[in-house]
């Protein structure tokens, strides 16, 4: 059991998918450590990526029995012709010849990026040794990019004791444009009520609210927000708005009257990386929130991209809420 009742109640949700999640970064103990744990609680059904015999050696020196876990062995797996066919005819058209394919399926991300592709398992979670770089070219070549999405994002699930938000992008887009923003507030929305069961109200968070100030970086979320009630009027949503008017509902009737998710939006999109990656810092660091991620999207399927500070817990984290997407 965690500490936290929302990652309990996640974990929980994710024992009736039965998913079964790939490790590519997988001689990493933590990964080792985090697949005895979902095996153990029946979480999910782990299967480690990679070098066998690395792995195994890797799991006996720490004293951790991986007798009973799935490993692929990417170098000399079964699947590696078949894979290196499939992205040799994804990525020819880019110049990539067969021999090329088939060195790259060697590789632990993209031979799990192919796993999942095929639906041999349903999510990959990486990046908790390779970078986040490799972890997104890996899984855009393998799985690619939502239809209808124009961008590859990510989020974080923020938990307190009595409440949840989902805070987008954090970790990814450095400087999403309008249309861009758009995209990552409907993934965001969609996959924050995939994991939570809890409607998205979705705030477009800017340094104005509704008006309240003149500046491009103010025109780009007001557009951001025309785009997105017009691309998903099914979605409730509002901007631009300032975090307090947002979060706290005597400010957002004050400073957003009319508006039905001023003061209690659970989903806020920064406008840039700056903002959010400052954000979801600071609420975890001096508000004390779980951040639970980040957690890649806007892909095809759930390939996701850890810290490579990220903890054993962090990892079954991820994997629980990768599963419920």
């Amino acid at each position: 059991m965690s500490k936290n009742p929302f990652i309990d109640e996640i974990r929980t949700k994710a024992k009736s998918k039965n998913a079964l999640v790939a490790f590519p970064d997988a001689e990493d103990i933590r990964s080792i450590k985090s697949s005895r744990f979902l095996a153990n609680e029946k979480i999910a059904r782990p299967v480690l990526v990679g070098n066998p015999d690395n792995i195994r050696k890797v799991a006996s020196e720490q004293g951790v029995n991986i007798d009973d876990i799935l490993i692929y062995d990417s170098m000399k797996g079964e699947h590696r012709n078949d894979f290196a066919t499939l992205l040799y005819e994804k990525r020819k058209h880019k110049g990539m010849t067969q021999e090329q394919a088939y060195e790259t399926v060697g590789n632990p991300l993209y031979y799990a990026g192919f796993l999942l592709e095929t639906g041999v398992v349903n999510v990959v979670v990486g990046g908790n040794v390779s970078s986040t770089g490799d972890v997104m070219r890996a899984s855009i070549f393998t799985v690619g990019v939502a239809e209808g999405i124009s961008i590859v994002s990510s989020f974080f699930i923020m938990t307190f004791p009595d409440k949840m938000y989902c805070f987008a992008d954090c970790a990814v887009n450095p400087d999403p444009t309008a249309p861009q923003l758009c995209d990552i507030a409907i993934s965001s929305a969609t996959n924050f009520q995939k994991i939570t069961g809890i409607e998205p109200k979705i705030a477009m968070l800017s340094f104005s609210t509704n008006g309240s100030a003149e500046h491009d970086l103010v025109s780009k979320v007001q557009s951001a927000t025309a785009m997105l009630k017009e691309k998903a009027p099914h979605l409730q949503s509002d901007g631009e708005m300032q975090l307090d008017a947002a979060i706290i509902p005597s400010i957002g009737e004050r400073k957003f009257p009319g508006s039905t998710v001023a003061g209690k939006a659970n989903v806020l999109v920064f406008p840039d990386l700056n903002s959010g990656n400052i954000g979801y810092k600071l609420t975890e660091r001096l508000a004390g929130a779980e951040a639970v991620g980040p957690i890649v999207q806007g892909l095809r399927k759930p390939y996701c991209d850890l810290s490579r500070g990220c903890s054993v817990d962090d990892m079954v984290n991820v994997a629980a809420i990768c599963s419920l997407m």
